[in-house]
């Protein structure tokens, strides 16, 4: 038997301290176990949340993490492949009250095993860097471009205006690893903002919530004032969660689409976690809104073939015919928030490439 609870119900709401001590229950002791890579994850996930929103926990709130804290230095000599993971998770306990300075004892011993070096993507060494440099440790000193790198990538605005989720998601991330989770300016240019803007164009014509969260997170991070029509969307959304809850609740649920919605509303100053789980297992089900037009458009233009073009003024009304009603507003309302939708859409339409090429070779 499961019990549904609404999250837009304000007359249950409990005091936030112990909606916060209910979640960290429910993902410390009720969904997974913490020899699971993915209990890792999503505790990592909800402990940097509430640290970077200067969340205030009690010690009765800490107190189902206390058992992962009091043997983290054998988790991290026997799985030093999750050393992130490890280390995320112990420092924001310590940052959030946890009485302690294993952090310091993780990074040393970190550092000294050169596991930042064994890292393949220069996304993974910014995260190891960040975290290290919480207790004042550079473990990538030598390595001086690190964030001319970073930088490179996330300028590459084409990259963004092509339907790519990996690459955004990267993109946020490099702004929340440049920003220190919003702690110091990260010093974007044009580029790098124009590279949010489009990733934020297709988030919302794909009407991915998730993404669009972090995408705003990353712009106040920088500085910037997101769209008022995305973060009003997300506000909605966040309201469309229920907490499924019973033995039966499944984990292969929306839990991230509600940390970062929620996430985004701490930024706004608004009340988080409205509802929370009562110490127990939770499914978090969201109820998704139907698709954006983001395929449709997709594959509307690859069917034109040799009759694309990259001109939005001469492409927009055939393109919206092919569309119905609804998904004709998310592209007007995606054009009107996009800083500017003609060059967006020139890379997005794909019109220029190797056919264009090929069709000149056969020309000659």
């Amino acid at each position: 038997m499961s019990n549904v609870i609404q999250l837009n119900v304000p007359v249950s709401r409990q005091p936030l301290a112990r909606r916060l001590a209910g979640l960290i229950q429910c993902f410390a002791a009720e969904r997974r176990f913490g020899e699971d890579v993915f209990w890792l994850k999503e505790n990592a996930e909800l402990l940097s949340i509430l640290e970077c929103t200067g969340q205030t926990l009690d010690d009765a709130a800490i107190e189902p993490l206390q058992g992962f804290y009091a043997q983290v230095l054998e988790r991290m000599t026997f799985f030093p492949q999750y050393y992130r993971f490890l280390l995320s998770i112990t420092l924001d306990l310590e940052d959030l009250g946890l009485p302690g300075s294993k952090g310091e004892a993780l990074v040393d011993w970190a550092t000294r095993a050169g596991l930042a070096e064994a890292e393949l993507s220069d996304l993974q060494r910014a995260e190891a860097r960040r975290l290290m440099l919480r207790r004042g440790c550079d473990p990538l000193a030598a390595d001086t471009g690190l964030d001319d790198r970073l930088r490179r990538f996330a300028g590459r605005a084409d990259t963004f205006a092509l339907p790519n989720k990996k690459a955004a998601y990267e993109l946020t991330h490099i702004v929340f690893y440049l920003s220190e989770y919003g702690r110091c300016d990260p010093g974007l240019d044009a580029a790098i903002l124009r590279s949010l803007d489009y990733a934020g164009t297709l988030a919302y014509l794909d009407q991915n919530a998730d993404l669009l969260a972090e995408i705003c997170v990353a712009l106040r991070y920088a500085g910037q004032m997101p769209p008022v029509l995305w973060e009003e969307w997300i506000a909605r959304e966040a309201r469309r969660f229920s907490l499924i809850e019973g033995a039966q609740a499944r984990v292969q649920d929306h839990y991230h689409d509600y940390f970062v919605c929620n996430w985004l509303m701490a930024l706004k100053g608004e009340d988080v976690f409205v509802a929370a789980p009562q110490f127990c297992r939770v499914e978090f089900s969201r109820e998704m809104p139907l698709p954006g037009p983001l395929r449709t458009l997709s594959e509307r233009l690859f069917a034109l073939g040799a009759d694309r073009r990259g001109d939005w003024a001469a492409m927009r009304d055939g393109l919206l015919d092919a569309l119905d009603t609804r998904g004709q507003d998310i592209v007007q309302e995606a054009e009107a928030n996009c800083t500017d939708f003609d060059a967006f859409f020139r890379i997005f339409a794909r019109a220029d490439g190797p056919r264009t090429d090929m069709r000149r070779v056969v020309a000659l």
